[in-house]
């Protein structure tokens, strides 16, 4: 590998000849041979439009020349499209503030801009990575804003389309499978009758109210730190450089994301309460989660020794040993997800109380904890979705039987012969193996057309006036 020689404050470095990077980069990339986990691609993303914003703001300013505007612009445009994507070798195990992040994304615009103007960034910086790329701003301020942009971006255009399309399959299978009328459980015994599609519904509305969840804490989100450099005072930038940035990033990103500066700019750089509360929602999302893939895979059991009341997709063979065996993978998957996001809201909420006085320095640990979460979850239902639940057939000859050998359908003669009589009936059911009508008419509580009166599965599953 040939290399070349970078300079910063604390001397000279020896930096890859092919590599955009600088001397600041190269310290973290010797400093912190911690672990495997990079910095998000979204972090850095995230920079970008940032740089990019702040950029465009101080040229509006006055700040900034016409001619270096422009090139870190294209620069960022650069980084945008993956261009320059392996520019960013820093691991998330680094200083608490992200400031080798910031540095490495300012290091890699400066060159780059430079490269475009026509020098040699080798000989003259043409941009200057503090002066130019990161004016107005301290790494205090822009790493909690960029990873802000992250976390939007990626609730935004991946979990919350993943989470409305899982949501809307069982919808489509709830409406379908709505005359199916089968057993209830509670406790993991029989329980009253419901049919499929209420069964199904239920997940429908756990969904839904996930989606409103996440919708409500990415408001929090939405409010940047941008302006509050190094302890939220605002110290070198301009009074309107927060307000601008904001409005920037939403004239050339999406308008949905909707970006903000937030008020208290001692509030931005110390506290992550947003994170937490986004966290809490990724979480109950996941909890959510955990209970519909283990019902699928319960109700799927089997093919002839569990429940098997619903057949899903065979996707794969689930044994190297027994031949045919088929196994719920894409459940099996998904709950693994569910556990790993709980794990990493543990974390985010620690990491969060770790605000001393004006910064909070466990920022990329937080970001990455957040971005991994979203991820896993966005994929994980997109593939549960695809391979399973879209999949999902009734077994109804099952299901009639579970139905049709229930004790607990003895809970719609309560209000004919009280419960303790009907208790009575089930009981004696149960221990000679009889059926329910035969016992409530052996016990002289009824006859046998009063039972069948009474007794009628499909107008078990609502409430009778």
């Amino acid at each position: 590998m040939e290399f070349r020689i970078e300079k910063d404050t604390m001397g000279e470095m020896q930096v890859p000849a092919d590599k955009y990077w600088a001397a600041q980069t190269q310290r973290s990339v010797l400093n912190f041979e911690i672990g495997t986990e990079k910095m998000p691609l979204e972090i850095i993303y995230g920079f970008a439009n940032l740089k990019k914003a702040c950029a465009l703001v101080n040229n509006e300013l006055g700040r900034l020349s016409d001619n270096k505007t422009q090139a870190i612009e294209k620069a960022c445009d650069a980084v945008l499209r993956g261009e320059l994507d392996d520019n960013f070798p820093l691991v998330v195990w680094q200083t608490g503030s992200g400031t080798q992040s910031n540095m490495n994304i300012n290091e890699v615009i400066a060159n780059k801009a430079t490269e475009i103007l026509g020098g040699n960034f080798n000989m003259v910086k043409m941009v200057h990575p503090n002066d130019d790329v990161n004016k107005g701003q301290s790494s205090n301020d822009t790493y909690p804003t960029a990873m802000r942009i992250a976390e939007v971006v990626a609730v935004t255009d991946n979990l919350i389309p993943a989470l409305i399309q899982l949501k809307n399959t069982f919808y489509g299978k709830s409406i379908a499978f709505n005359n199916i009328v089968k057993i209830g459980r509670t406790h993991l015994q029989d329980a009253t009758p419901l049919t499929l599609g209420q069964e199904l519904s239920g997940y429908v509305a756990m969904l839904d109210s996930n989606l409103n969840q996440i919708n409500d804490a990415l408001e929090y989100c939405k409010e940047l730190a941008i302006g509050g450099t190094a302890v939220g005072t605002g110290l070198n930038s301009h009074p309107e450089f927060s307000q601008k940035v904001a409005a920037m990033l939403n004239s050339f990103m999406s308008k949905k994301y909707r970006f903000v500066s937030q008020p208290n700019k001692f509030h931005a750089l110390t506290g992550h309460d947003a994170e937490v509360v986004l966290s809490g929602a990724l979480k109950a999302l996941a909890a959510n989660l955990m209970k519909i893939a283990n019902d699928i895979r319960w109700l799927a059991s089997g093919p002839r020794c569990g429940l098997a009341e619903i057949e899903i997709p065979a996707n794969e063979p689930g044994s190297s040993i027994m031949p045919g065996k088929v196994n719920p993978t894409q459940a099996e998957a998904l709950t693994m997800v569910a556990v790993q996001v709980m794990g990493n809201d543990a974390t985010i909420g620690i990491a969060a109380s770790q605000g001393n006085f004006e910064l909070n320095v466990f920022k990329p640990v937080i970001a990455y904890n957040i971005l991994q979460s979203t991820r896993l979850l966005a994929d994980a239902m997109i593939s549960f979705d695809q391979n399973c639940v879209v999949g999902i057939v009734p077994i109804k000859e099952n299901i009639d039987r579970f139905l049709n050998d229930s004790l607990m359908l003895v809970t719609a003669l309560n209000p004919y012969i009280g419960y303790d009589n009907a208790a009575k009936i089930a009981k004696t059911a149960h221990a000679n193996g009889s059926t329910l009508k035969d016992e409530a008419v052996n016990l002289g509580l009824m006859t046998a057309e009063e039972f069948d009166a009474a007794v009628k599965p499909e107008e078990m599953i609502s409430p009778k006036p």
